[in-house]
């Protein structure tokens, strides 16, 4: 084997060309080094061996390694810190999952309705859960009545023309991640977000176009409170469900 893995890489054959070898190679250190971290050899907060060991390990040059670095670091698997190397993040799910939030953008309103499906099939999930956690879920539980709260005193204050659409959605966005949350599973926590934050402009745009949706979701949203503060998790499912599929009815009649 040779000791000089930029040379080597120059002399590989066949190659259909550069760029596709040099994804290849990109693909090939972004699997060695995610093993790398399976395996246990890399462990969160870990810091990356130095470029040239790294190199020299994968058969590769100090490119196509740095362009797996910053893949990686895309995908929130390293970050990599100024003059102080590169670092295996926590791999908390919320960042190795918000990659997603990308893709859902960039499906495009020709998508939305899918996404709003799937997102609604994760919640109503998600509210069940929470529903059986009792005394666990009390501070998310309590993050979605503050939420419900400030959702109530906009309309309450609104004479019956919303005006700060944008509040509300952020009291609507609130009271979704708390339910999430309260479900007490960090990775569908992580989809939620995802797909729910990615999506809040089609709930406002319903909010704007469409008369009284706001104060149907204020209802809507405290009758999946009492579920879940009651203990009902076949009740939470069933009352978030309907509630997601009133975004989706009108994503449907908007396409129509």
């Amino acid at each position: 084997m040779t000791s000089d893995p930029e040379a080597a890489e120059k002399s590989a054959a066949p190659r259909p060309s550069r760029d596709t070898g040099r994804t290849s190679r990109t693909d090939h250190v972004v699997s060695g080094i995610a093993q790398m971290i399976l395996d246990g050899d890399l462990t969160p907060g870990d810091r990356l061996p130095v470029e040239k060991d790294l190199a020299a390990r994968f058969e590769v040059s100090r490119g196509s390694l740095r362009e797996a670095v910053r893949a990686l670091a895309v995908l929130g698997v390293v970050q990599s810190r100024q003059g102080d190397g590169t670092y295996v993040t926590s791999l908390d799910p919320a960042l190795l999952v918000g990659p997603l939030g990308l893709v859902v953008e960039l499906q495009g309103a020709g998508h939305a309705l899918h996404v709003h499906t799937v997102r609604r099939l994760l919640e109503a999930e998600a509210a069940g859960l929470a529903a059986t956690r009792g005394d666990a879920a009390a501070d998310d539980v309590a993050r979605a009545h503050a939420a419900l709260s400030a959702s109530g005193q906009i309309l309450d204050g609104s004479g019956g023309t919303v005006l700060d659409h944008g509040a509300l959605l952020e009291a609507d966005i609130a009271f979704h991640r708390a339910i999430a949350t309260a479900a007490g599973n960090p990775v569908l926590a992580a989809l939620i977000e995802a797909l729910a934050g990615r999506t809040a402009r089609h709930r406002l745009w319903r909010g704007t176009t469409d008369a009284g949706a706001d104060q149907r979701t204020q209802r809507e949203h405290e009758a999946i409170l009492d579920a879940v503060s009651d203990g009902d998790p076949e009740r939470a499912r069933v009352r978030m469900s309907a509630h997601l599929l009133e975004v989706e009815d009108f994503l449907r009649a908007q396409a129509g």
